[in-house]
Protein backbone atom coordinates (compact mmCIF):
# COMPACT_ATOMS: atom_id res chain seq x y z
CA UNK A 1 0.00 0.00 0.00
CA UNK A 2 1.46 2.92 -1.03
CA UNK A 3 1.01 6.74 0.60
CA UNK A 4 -1.74 7.70 -1.45
CA UNK A 5 -3.84 4.27 -0.58
CA UNK A 6 -3.18 5.70 3.02
CA UNK A 7 -4.34 8.75 2.70
CA UNK A 8 -7.66 7.83 1.10
CA UNK A 9 -8.17 5.20 4.00
CA UNK A 10 -7.96 7.86 6.60
CA UNK A 11 -10.37 9.85 4.44
CA UNK A 12 -12.63 6.56 4.84
CA UNK A 13 -11.96 6.29 8.66
CA UNK A 14 -12.79 10.08 8.85
CA UNK A 15 -16.27 9.95 7.10
CA UNK A 16 -16.90 6.60 9.06
CA UNK A 17 -16.42 7.81 12.05
CA UNK A 18 -17.54 11.05 14.42
CA UNK A 19 -17.50 13.20 11.79
CA UNK A 20 -20.38 10.95 9.78
CA UNK A 21 -22.28 11.32 13.25
CA UNK A 22 -22.54 14.84 13.04
CA UNK A 23 -23.70 15.25 9.19
CA UNK A 24 -26.20 12.23 10.17
CA UNK A 25 -27.59 14.67 12.75
CA UNK A 26 -27.18 17.60 11.08
CA UNK A 27 -29.41 16.22 7.89
CA UNK A 28 -32.30 18.26 8.01
CA UNK A 29 -30.43 21.64 8.85
CA UNK A 30 -27.89 20.96 6.25
CA UNK A 31 -30.90 20.06 3.41
CA UNK A 32 -32.19 23.60 4.02
CA UNK A 33 -28.98 25.12 4.02
CA UNK A 34 -27.61 23.32 0.70
CA UNK A 35 -30.73 23.43 -1.06
CA UNK A 36 -30.12 26.20 -4.00
CA UNK A 37 -26.84 23.38 -4.70
CA UNK A 38 -28.91 20.24 -5.42
CA UNK A 39 -31.55 22.71 -6.79
CA UNK A 40 -29.02 23.98 -9.44
CA UNK A 41 -27.70 19.85 -10.20
CA UNK A 42 -31.48 19.14 -10.56
CA UNK A 43 -32.01 21.83 -13.04
CA UNK A 44 -28.91 20.41 -15.02
CA UNK A 45 -30.14 17.16 -15.28
CA UNK A 46 -33.40 17.93 -16.08
CA UNK A 47 -32.04 20.08 -19.03
CA UNK A 48 -30.04 17.43 -20.06
CA UNK A 49 -32.99 15.04 -20.07
CA UNK A 50 -30.37 12.75 -17.87
CA UNK A 51 -32.49 9.47 -17.26
CA UNK A 52 -28.69 7.73 -15.63
CA UNK A 53 -27.04 10.00 -13.08
CA UNK A 54 -24.43 9.00 -10.73
CA UNK A 55 -24.33 11.81 -7.21
CA UNK A 56 -20.55 11.54 -6.25
CA UNK A 57 -20.25 11.83 -2.00
CA UNK A 58 -23.83 11.95 -1.65
CA UNK A 59 -23.80 12.80 1.84
CA UNK A 60 -27.15 11.82 3.37
CA UNK A 61 -28.85 11.38 -0.10
CA UNK A 62 -30.59 14.91 -0.22
CA UNK A 63 -29.35 15.80 -4.19
CA UNK A 64 -29.82 12.35 -5.21
CA UNK A 65 -33.42 11.98 -3.76
CA UNK A 66 -34.28 15.33 -5.42
CA UNK A 67 -32.77 14.00 -8.90
CA UNK A 68 -34.86 10.69 -8.73
CA UNK A 69 -37.85 12.55 -7.67
CA UNK A 70 -37.54 15.12 -10.74
CA UNK A 71 -36.36 12.80 -13.97
CA UNK A 72 -39.30 10.71 -12.67
CA UNK A 73 -40.42 7.26 -13.59
CA UNK A 74 -37.65 5.30 -15.88
CA UNK A 75 -34.72 7.26 -14.57
CA UNK A 76 -31.68 5.63 -12.43
CA UNK A 77 -30.21 7.44 -9.81
CA UNK A 78 -27.52 6.02 -7.70
CA UNK A 79 -25.69 8.29 -5.11
CA UNK A 80 -22.00 6.80 -3.71
CA UNK A 81 -20.54 7.76 -0.13
CA UNK A 82 -17.31 6.55 2.06
CA UNK A 83 -19.30 7.23 4.92
CA UNK A 84 -21.60 4.06 5.84
CA UNK A 85 -23.46 6.37 8.55
CA UNK A 86 -24.59 8.21 5.53
CA UNK A 87 -25.74 5.63 3.27
CA UNK A 88 -27.55 3.95 5.81
CA UNK A 89 -29.62 7.48 6.37
CA UNK A 90 -29.81 7.71 2.79
CA UNK A 91 -31.34 4.50 2.33
CA UNK A 92 -33.64 5.42 5.42
CA UNK A 93 -34.95 8.24 3.41
CA UNK A 94 -35.20 6.46 0.62
CA UNK A 95 -36.94 4.03 2.17
CA UNK A 96 -39.91 6.36 3.79
CA UNK A 97 -40.26 8.34 1.00
CA UNK A 98 -40.55 5.46 -1.67
CA UNK A 99 -38.08 6.85 -3.59
CA UNK A 100 -36.36 4.53 -6.34
CA UNK A 101 -32.98 5.91 -5.98
CA UNK A 102 -30.56 3.79 -5.22
CA UNK A 103 -26.95 4.22 -2.67
CA UNK A 104 -23.81 2.57 -2.91
CA UNK A 105 -21.56 3.17 0.18
CA UNK A 106 -18.07 2.62 -2.02
CA UNK A 107 -15.15 4.99 -2.67
CA UNK A 108 -16.16 6.59 -5.71
CA UNK A 109 -12.37 6.41 -6.93
CA UNK A 110 -12.07 3.06 -6.98
CA UNK A 111 -15.71 1.46 -7.14
CA UNK A 112 -16.14 -0.47 -10.43
CA UNK A 113 -18.89 1.44 -12.01
CA UNK A 114 -20.20 -0.43 -15.22
CA UNK A 115 -18.44 1.22 -18.16
CA UNK A 116 -20.99 3.61 -19.55
CA UNK A 117 -23.84 3.33 -17.36
CA UNK A 118 -24.39 7.08 -16.60
CA UNK A 119 -25.17 10.02 -18.86
CA UNK A 120 -24.19 12.54 -16.48
CA UNK A 121 -22.03 12.69 -13.02
CA UNK A 122 -23.02 15.19 -10.76
CA UNK A 123 -21.58 16.17 -6.84
CA UNK A 124 -22.36 19.08 -4.50
CA UNK A 125 -19.05 19.72 -2.55
CA UNK A 126 -17.90 15.69 -2.87
CA UNK A 127 -15.30 15.67 -5.56
CA UNK A 128 -12.68 17.71 -3.12
CA UNK A 129 -11.66 14.28 -1.23
CA UNK A 130 -9.97 12.75 -3.77
CA UNK A 131 -6.16 11.24 -2.87
CA UNK A 132 -4.93 11.25 -6.36
CA UNK A 133 -7.60 13.80 -8.39
CA UNK A 134 -6.45 12.72 -12.02
CA UNK A 135 -6.84 9.10 -11.52
CA UNK A 136 -10.13 9.43 -9.65
CA UNK A 137 -11.48 11.56 -12.43
CA UNK A 138 -10.42 9.31 -15.58
CA UNK A 139 -11.91 6.53 -13.42
CA UNK A 140 -14.84 8.52 -13.49
CA UNK A 141 -15.03 9.58 -17.06
CA UNK A 142 -15.29 5.69 -17.68
CA UNK A 143 -18.56 5.55 -15.88
CA UNK A 144 -19.93 8.00 -18.48
CA UNK A 145 -21.70 6.94 -22.07
CA UNK A 146 -20.57 8.65 -25.29
CA UNK A 147 -20.97 12.50 -24.87
CA UNK A 148 -21.92 11.98 -21.07
CA UNK A 149 -21.04 14.87 -18.70
CA UNK A 150 -20.24 16.41 -15.45
CA UNK A 151 -21.58 18.98 -13.71
CA UNK A 152 -19.68 19.47 -10.00
CA UNK A 153 -19.87 22.52 -7.52
CA UNK A 154 -16.81 22.60 -4.93
CA UNK A 155 -15.77 25.69 -2.95
CA UNK A 156 -13.18 28.27 -3.68
CA UNK A 157 -10.64 29.48 -1.60
CA UNK A 158 -11.18 29.81 2.51
CA UNK A 159 -10.02 33.38 2.07
CA UNK A 160 -13.40 33.96 0.16
CA UNK A 161 -15.49 31.58 2.30
CA UNK A 162 -14.37 32.82 6.06
CA UNK A 163 -17.80 31.85 7.42
CA UNK A 164 -17.20 27.85 7.04
CA UNK A 165 -13.78 28.23 9.00
CA UNK A 166 -15.05 31.08 11.41
CA UNK A 167 -15.31 28.06 14.06
CA UNK A 168 -12.13 26.85 13.80
CA UNK A 169 -10.37 30.21 13.84
CA UNK A 170 -12.41 31.01 17.19
CA UNK A 171 -12.01 27.91 18.57
CA UNK A 172 -8.43 27.19 18.18
CA UNK A 173 -7.38 29.23 21.42
CA UNK A 174 -9.24 26.91 23.41
CA UNK A 175 -9.49 23.91 21.99
CA UNK A 176 -5.28 23.24 20.66
CA UNK A 177 -5.66 19.78 19.12
CA UNK A 178 -8.03 21.30 16.51
CA UNK A 179 -5.97 19.49 13.09
CA UNK A 180 -4.38 21.86 10.65
CA UNK A 181 -6.09 22.06 7.39
CA UNK A 182 -3.03 21.28 5.04
CA UNK A 183 -2.31 23.34 1.96
CA UNK A 184 -3.13 21.28 -1.18
CA UNK A 185 -4.41 18.28 0.81
CA UNK A 186 -7.93 16.77 0.40
CA UNK A 187 -10.40 18.75 1.47
CA UNK A 188 -13.18 21.21 1.72
CA UNK A 189 -10.71 23.88 -0.22
CA UNK A 190 -8.82 21.34 -2.26
CA UNK A 191 -10.21 22.84 -5.47
CA UNK A 192 -10.13 26.53 -4.58
CA UNK A 193 -7.47 27.18 -7.78
CA UNK A 194 -9.35 26.74 -11.11
CA UNK A 195 -6.12 26.59 -13.05
CA UNK A 196 -5.02 23.51 -10.35
CA UNK A 197 -9.16 21.85 -11.21
CA UNK A 198 -9.07 22.55 -15.14
CA UNK A 199 -5.69 20.75 -15.55
CA UNK A 200 -7.17 17.60 -13.33
CA UNK A 201 -9.63 17.57 -15.62
CA UNK A 202 -8.00 17.76 -18.37
CA UNK A 203 -4.90 15.42 -17.58
CA UNK A 204 -7.63 12.98 -16.77
CA UNK A 205 -9.19 13.03 -20.36
CA UNK A 206 -12.31 15.62 -19.82
CA UNK A 207 -13.20 17.69 -22.82
CA UNK A 208 -14.80 21.09 -23.15
CA UNK A 209 -14.30 22.23 -19.39
CA UNK A 210 -15.80 24.76 -18.21
CA UNK A 211 -15.10 26.57 -14.42
CA UNK A 212 -16.47 29.47 -13.58
CA UNK A 213 -18.29 31.04 -10.41
CA UNK A 214 -21.27 30.48 -8.27
CA UNK A 215 -22.11 32.62 -5.56
CA UNK A 216 -24.72 31.47 -3.85
CA UNK A 217 -25.98 33.33 -0.47
CA UNK A 218 -26.70 31.32 1.66
CA UNK A 219 -29.36 31.03 5.08
CA UNK A 220 -30.30 29.52 8.60
CA UNK A 221 -32.47 30.26 11.72
CA UNK A 222 -30.65 31.82 14.63
CA UNK A 223 -31.63 29.24 16.86
CA UNK A 224 -29.44 26.57 14.29
CA UNK A 225 -26.54 27.96 14.76
CA UNK A 226 -25.21 26.45 17.63
CA UNK A 227 -26.47 22.89 16.66
CA UNK A 228 -24.39 23.90 13.07
CA UNK A 229 -21.29 24.29 15.07
CA UNK A 230 -21.22 21.98 17.59
CA UNK A 231 -21.85 18.59 14.99
CA UNK A 232 -20.09 19.76 12.03
CA UNK A 233 -16.28 20.44 11.00
CA UNK A 234 -13.40 19.76 12.98
CA UNK A 235 -14.72 21.67 16.25
CA UNK A 236 -18.06 19.92 16.45
CA UNK A 237 -16.07 16.48 16.42
CA UNK A 238 -13.69 18.15 19.16
CA UNK A 239 -16.66 19.31 21.31
CA UNK A 240 -17.99 16.28 21.61
CA UNK A 241 -14.74 14.58 23.00
CA UNK A 242 -14.69 17.49 25.98
CA UNK A 243 -15.43 18.20 28.85
CA UNK A 244 -18.48 20.32 29.71
CA UNK A 245 -16.73 23.71 30.81
CA UNK A 246 -13.97 24.06 27.98
CA UNK A 247 -17.67 23.13 25.71
CA UNK A 248 -19.48 25.65 26.92
CA UNK A 249 -16.43 28.31 26.63
CA UNK A 250 -16.21 27.59 23.27
CA UNK A 251 -19.67 27.37 22.60
CA UNK A 252 -19.82 31.30 23.93
CA UNK A 253 -16.84 32.31 21.96
CA UNK A 254 -18.37 30.56 19.03
CA UNK A 255 -21.68 32.55 19.28
CA UNK A 256 -19.53 36.13 19.84
CA UNK A 257 -17.44 35.05 16.54
CA UNK A 258 -20.74 34.39 13.83
CA UNK A 259 -22.27 37.32 15.25
CA UNK A 260 -21.12 39.44 12.42
CA UNK A 261 -23.52 36.96 10.32
CA UNK A 262 -26.51 37.12 12.19
CA UNK A 263 -29.15 39.43 10.63
CA UNK A 264 -32.05 39.42 13.37
CA UNK A 265 -33.29 36.24 13.38
CA UNK A 266 -31.42 34.44 10.37
CA UNK A 267 -27.77 33.72 10.08
CA UNK A 268 -26.53 34.66 6.33
CA UNK A 269 -23.64 34.42 4.48
CA UNK A 270 -22.24 33.72 0.90
CA UNK A 271 -21.06 30.69 -0.40
CA UNK A 272 -18.29 30.84 -3.17
CA UNK A 273 -18.00 28.34 -5.14
CA UNK A 274 -17.21 26.59 -8.64
CA UNK A 275 -19.03 25.53 -11.17
CA UNK A 276 -17.66 22.62 -12.94
CA UNK A 277 -18.95 20.96 -16.15
CA UNK A 278 -17.01 18.88 -18.86
CA UNK A 279 -17.78 16.36 -21.25
CA UNK A 280 -16.37 12.77 -20.85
Amino acid sequence: MDASDTCADAQIALWNGPAADGWVQAQPLLDALFAPFSERLVEVARTRSARSVIDIGCGTGATTLALAEALGSGAHCIGVNVSAPMIAAARARALASASAARFVCADAARHAFAPGVADLIVSRFGVMFFERPVDAFAHLRAALSSGGALHAIVWRGSDENAFMTTAERAAAPLLPGLPARRPGAPGQFAFADRTFVGEVLAHSGWQDIDIHPLDVNCALPAAELERYFTLLGPVGVALRQTDADTRARVTEALHEAFRPYQDGETVRFTAVCWEISARA
